[in-house]
């Protein structure tokens, strides 16, 4: 048997495949859409957390320090977009902000990479941190002014909601860069990222170890009706020549 399985070329034992090493490293889905949670709340709640202590405690144009000069705070009531940028288009910006949170529930459902849920999780929590002071802050819903306390030298005055939508849109052009896509894979089309979700690996290791096993078959088939064992011939004698002279 071994001898009809080297001469016809058929292997005898079969190689695991390749993509089951990635799937042990990939994260499921659910554990994404967990890590987005769990970096958006935190966020959010510090963000709305800070601004209601900031109206408590701080009166508009009346700075403290908080870190000698280098950071202080400074109350003002912002009514355009991030970094005091676009006042005078609340309703614009309000229509923009929730447009921006449909985006991310919408496309969090793609969601295969860690990089991504920690970005979409900033951009989740401060598009609804800001967008909380527009709904529900004075002078009305869809108008309503953001709250801004934290002030760099030579920087304008911002929130935490306003950092966490920098972060990320820094977080972004990074995993754009790398050519890492939303769904976890890799521009390229070469091979997934590492988060790539594991139904999706499972279903790729079904499907190759099924081709490997109709492969073999294939080829123990061949082999079978190749090998023919050729039937055993009696030879006759020959006279000798000793006999010949004999007659």
């Amino acid at each position: 048997m071994l001898d009809m399985q080297s001469e016809t070329g058929a292997p005898l034992t079969t190689s695991p495949p390749a993509n089951k090493v990635t799937t042990a490293h990939s994260t499921p889905r659910r554990l994404l859409y967990l890590a987005l949670a769990i970096v958006a709340v935190p966020v959010y709640v510090a963000d709305q957390l800070t601004k209601a202590w900031a109206t408590a405690n701080l009166e508009p144009d009346r700075p403290r320090d908080l870190v000698g000069s280098v950071l202080q705070l400074n109350l003002i009531r912002n009514s355009g977009a991030a970094f005091s940028i676009g006042t005078g288009a609340t309703w614009i910006l309000t229509m923009i902000a929730c447009s921006v949170v449909v985006f991310i529930l919408v496309f969090a459902r793609r969601l295969g990479s860690r990089g991504w849920a920690l970005a979409l999780g900033l951009l989740l929590a401060g598009s609804l941190g800001n967008l909380t002071d527009r709904m529900f802050r004075a002078p009305g819903p869809g108008r309503g002014h953001v709250v801004d306390f934290l002030q760099l030298p030579h920087y304008p005055i911002f929130n935490v909601a306003d950092s966490a939508i920098v972060c990320a849109a820094i977080l972004i052009a990074v995993l754009a860069f790398r050519g890492v896509n939303l769904d976890g894979t890799r521009a390229s089309g070469d091979r997934p990222a590492p988060s790539q979700p594991t139904g999706q690996l499972d279903e790729e290791s079904e499907q190759s170890e099924e081709s490997e096993q109709s492969e073999q078959s294939e080829q123990s088939e061949q082999s079978e009706r190749q090998v023919i064992i050729p039937p055993m011939q009696q030879q006759s004698p020959k006279p000798s020549a000793g006999a010949d002279q004999d007659v």
